[in-house]
């Protein structure tokens, strides 16, 4: 009876864990920081930053939520097949001098579903 449970036990850790590989897509910025160096008050700046989906499964973005409302974001909607590309272009809109550092969070569902993205410069 021990070894029926053990043999029950083992079958269920083989399911368990052969589950766990399922394939995913995966995201691979150029870059991950983009840096303005000096831009003027007043004016919009955009980056694209582009990626390319180095999984196995396609690749779909679901939000990118700027960290501030001085910030906006674009971004693929369509679903990126494995070794396709797609972009995030995301949008500063300077209101004070000084310097600055901005993040934007990209939702998905690749391995890593939450991925964060930066901007930086000095406003001048």
């Amino acid at each position: 009876m021990k070894n029926f449970f053990a043999m029950i036990a083992v079958v269920i850790a083989f399911v368990g864990f052969t589950s766990m590989q399922t394939g995913k897509g995966e995201f691979k910025f150029e870059k991950e920081t983009h840096d303005f160096g000096s831009i003027p008050v007043g004016k919009p700046v955009s980056y694209e930053f582009k990626f390319t989906n180095g999984g196995s499964e396609p690749v779909i973005i679901s939000d990118v939520k700027p960290a501030c409302g001085c910030s906006v974001a674009e971004f693929t909607k369509t679903p990126i097949k494995p070794g396709e590309s797609g972009v995030v272009k995301v949008t500063y809109n300077a209101a004070s001098k000084g310097p600055f550092t901005k993040s934007f969070t990209v939702t998905s569902n690749t391995k890593t579903p939450v991925k964060t993205l930066y901007i930086k410069g000095i406003v001048e």
